[in-house]
């Protein structure tokens, strides 16, 4: 039941997504941030969690871990299809999530004299399986979109 006494399913989903960034740059450092790292259940927002923004020097890299969560998030029926028993055919019931989030990246170059920015949107459309939770997504590079 929702706080408005709407019967419903409710959901909860704790995910910690991994990010590896590198900056190529020889020259100069950069300044990263992001917009909210969202996962949706077909239209319908379950998690989210925000990148901290951090400084990252020339030629240089670093991989940033982002809890990425949401706490009895009311489903309305759209969970349905949401049980933790197998398929007709006897398959695992994978769960399709779609992470979405946009990296910018700010480049001063010559002190505060040119400002350049970067920015890279990404979309992944994930399959959660109830046998790998707690273990890390199979083949997420290949399912992911980049976008400037």
């Amino acid at each position: 039941m929702d706080q408005t006494g709407v019967p419903t399913e409710m959901l909860s989903l704790n995910s910690t997504v991994k990010i590896k960034f590198r900056n190529t740059a020889t020259f100069f450092g950069v300044h990263v941030s992001s917009t909210p790292l969202e996962l949706y259940y077909d239209d319908l927002k379950v998690a989210s969690g925000q990148m901290k923004e951090f400084y990252e020097s020339r030629k240089s890299g670093r991989v940033v871990s982002v809890s990425v969560s949401g706490t009895q998030i009311p489903l309305y029926g759209g969970g349905s299809s949401l049980n933790s028993g197998p398929t007709e055919n006897g398959a695992p019931v994978a769960v399709p999530l779609d992470l979405t989030f946009a990296i910018r990246a700010r480049a001063h170059v010559l002190g505060k004299l040119v400002k350049s920015k970067f920015y890279r949107h990404v979309h992944c459309t994930l399959h959660l399986r109830g046998k790998r939770l707690g273990k890390p997504v199979a083949g997420i590079k290949k399912a992911c979109e980049y976008r400037d």
